[in-house]
């Protein structure tokens, strides 16, 4: 690392040889109220800037989509989310992607049938956490989609589905930013949020779940800053946040 007061030049490595990146110096505000800090800090803007350099660099750039269709896509997000562990909802889309229950042709009781099924995850069975509530949400949307006219343009195509019984404003964006890989929308989950309340981007009280789409423009703001993709960024930070665990400054940031 080498300072200066007017950046910082961080090194890394791309397996075969050393590679820098220059910052501005940590004092630096990167929106009003956010500094820059130091790359070698956890959770600051810079360290975020330079997790997303160094995928770039190995050519480890994230492709989003789980399914291979729009009506696979919603029904992964929608089996996926907060307080469902990511594994057991990539078991429960499996579970009906293999017996062809995709196509908006199944009704409620059979897909809840299917999804009161234990399943085998990481070794040991697991059931899926309210199959009924998921099941009565789910078969409409997939009706509703298999004989809808669906907006081909992602901020549209987020609308529409968020209008929609069981898809809220996160959910909706995490199907599109997966099926477009589009960088206009931000997907505020929890781990996200946390990441937001370190750098200081929120406070302890928003709560996306009153004020999504002015936190999402903060989002998109702070990527926009720190010349970054936000479905990078987005995914870096959820990957590593949700590793490290939780903590205490996030009572509210749920949805």
């Amino acid at each position: 690392m080498t300072r200066s007061r007017t950046r910082q030049l961080v090194w890394g490595h791309n397996g075969t040889q050393i590679v820098s990146i220059e910052m501005p110096c940590p004092q630096t505000e990167l929106l009003p109220g956010v500094h820059w800090g130091y790359a070698e800090h956890l959770f600051t803007p810079a360290f975020w800037k330079y997790q997303a350099h160094m995928q770039r660099v190995h050519k480890k750039r994230t492709t989003h989509n789980l399914g291979r269709s729009l009506m696979e896509e919603v029904a992964v997000c929608m089996l996926g989310g907060y307080g469902m562990p990511a594994e057991l909802g990539l078991a429960a889309f499996n579970q009906l992607k293999e017996h062809q229950l995709l196509d908006g042709r199944a009704s409620v009781q059979v897909l809840e049938e299917h999804l009161s099924t234990p399943f085998f995850v990481l070794g040991r069975q697991r059931r899926y956490r309210f199959p009924r509530q998921k099941a009565q949400y789910l078969a409409p949307v997939l009706k509703i989609l298999r004989n809808a006219e669906v907006p081909t343009d992602a901020i549209q195509l987020r609308d529409f589905l968020a209008r929609q019984n069981g898809i809220g404003p996160k959910t909706a964006s995490w199907i599109v930013r997966n099926h477009f890989g589009t960088d206009e929308v931000a997907i505020l989950d929890v781990h996200i949020i946390r990441a937001g309340i370190y750098m200081g981007l929120y406070g302890c009280d928003d709560n996306p779940a009153q004020h999504y789409y002015p936190m999402e423009r903060q989002f998109l703001d702070f990527c926009i800053a720190l010349e970054e993709p936000a479905s990078q960024v987005d995914a870096i930070m959820w990957d590593i946040m949700r590793r490290i665990g939780r903590n205490s400054c996030t009572s509210k940031a749920t949805l």
